[in-house]
């Protein structure tokens, strides 16, 4: 959700409001929502389907959540209301059919607290992640496999309610704003950058999603820098680049199977690299660091003619995930 800073940051601070006051149209948060809203879905889609196949596990909502100081540079005066934050952290969207909506959790309800733990608190200073950032980490804090108790602000009323247990790999899901199609992952968090939603479909995107939550599975970032790997103009050079084209590898063939557990077509991965592969990684362009558009489909292929029949998908490439890359 980091897009919401640059997207929404002047729409939102704009629409101060006296209690009661209606909140004005914006035509860039109907874009930005959007996105949110499929990425959401296919987060929690993979995150679920394939806890499994994952050593870190968390509660998994199926919510996005979203604080005030991402869009505010100061704290703001006693009684004064931000339109959707009943207080500094609230739920920016759900999932439909997911365990927060089985709650009765809902778009705009405030976060009070998680398991009696209070929410963090926004500082005075320039618009920020960190706490919500701060607020995530709380909510992974928590046990994966149990029920989750939440105190909420709902329709002005502080309520108690109890979202389902839903464990989900661990990992967090934002819109990166602006034209480039970016996708990355940090170890934590994957960025998809809304140039993807605004041109795919959802299998399509999940397609780039699964591949970046591979990364995640596999560890590859903190993996790569155990191995002493250079970034930047050296990251395609020598050792660099064929170990960076290794992890690259490796979470497509993760990701083809992520994609297969969470109910998409596993074709649709090969088949969207070889229709849109040059329009991703630059073509005759691309770093050096990730496979050509036709052998990362050629390999996808390969692999789905090995993949089994039935039953959830774990590809042997998991058993390296804690492996040191030589």
């Amino acid at each position: 959700m980091q897009s919401r800073i640059f997207v929404r940051l002047i729409a939102l601070a704009a629409i101060v409001l006296l209690p009661g006051a209606a909140r004005p149209p914006a035509d860039s948060d109907a874009a930005i929502g959007a996105a949110d809203a499929m990425l959401a879905r296919i987060g929690w889609r993979l995150a679920t389907a394939n806890a499994p196949l994952c050593d870190q596990l968390a509660p998994t909502p199926g919510w996005m959540i979203h604080t005030v100081d991402q869009y505010l540079a100061q704290p703001l005066p006693a009684g004064t209301r931000v339109d959707g934050f009943a207080a500094p952290v609230a739920i920016a969207l759900v999932v439909p059919g997911g365990p927060a909506e089985a709650a009765g959790i809902a778009a705009n309800d405030a976060l009070v607290a998680v398991a009696g733990h209070d929410m963090p608190q926004p500082v005075a200073g320039p618009p920020s992640v960190r706490t919500r950032d701060a607020a995530q980490a709380l909510i992974a804090a928590e046990p994966a496999d149990r029920p989750l108790p939440v105190t909420l602000i709902h329709d002005g009323r502080r309520e108690q309610r109890t979202i389902p247990a839903s464990p989900g790999c661990r990992a967090t899901f934002e819109v990166v704003p602006g034209s480039a199609l970016t996708a990355d992952s940090d170890g934590t968090v994957v960025r998809i950058g809304i140039g993807f939603f605004n041109r795919y479909s959802e299998a399509e995107v999940a397609t780039v999603v699964a591949h970046e939550l591979a990364h995640i599975m596999l560890h590859h970032r903190a993996r790569l820098e155990a191995a002493g790997v250079k970034w930047g103009l050296l990251s395609e050079l020598g050792r660099n680049g064929r170990l960076f084209r290794r992890t690259e590898e490796e979470a497509d063939l993760l990701g083809l199977a992520l994609m297969r557990n969470a109910g998409w077509d596993p074709a649709a991965a090969p088949r969207f690299w070889r229709k849109h592969g040059g329009e991703v990684d630059g073509g005759l362009f691309r770093s050096r660091t990730h496979p050509s558009s036709k052998a990362r489909a050629a390999a996808l292929e390969a692999a789905l003619a090995g993949a089994p029949a039935t039953g959830l998908w774990r590809p042997p490439v998991l058993s390296t995930s804690n492996t040191p890359l030589q």
